[in-house]
């Protein structure tokens, strides 16, 4: 199993609230929302970001229109997904 480090999240449109993340992306990797559920939930790869020095671990969340990525840092579910830059696709 592999720790990878999520450094940035796609978003359409980015500042809408109502829409989740399409993407997820690190240091040679880009896949969809969907691919990083399969993964945690096969305990394929662990995710997580690095905002401010602290870690937050990537987990996944049932929501009300289905399955969605959120961080887990000190006991409490947050959105430093959200803090992330936008992925840049070459």
């Amino acid at each position: 199993m592999a720790d990878v480090r999520v450094r940035c999240v796609s978003k359409q449109p980015r500042q809408d609230p109502h829409h989740g993340i399409t993407h997820l992306g690190g240091e040679g990797w880009n896949w969809t929302r969907q691919q990083v559920v399969v993964s945690i939930e096969a305990g394929t790869n662990t995710f997580y970001t690095l905002v401010a020095g602290t870690r937050a671990d990537v987990g996944v969340v049932n929501g009300p229109n289905g399955k969605y990525v959120r961080t887990y840092a000190d006991g409490k579910w947050n959105d430093n997904l959200l803090a992330l830059p936008e992925c840049v696709t070459a």
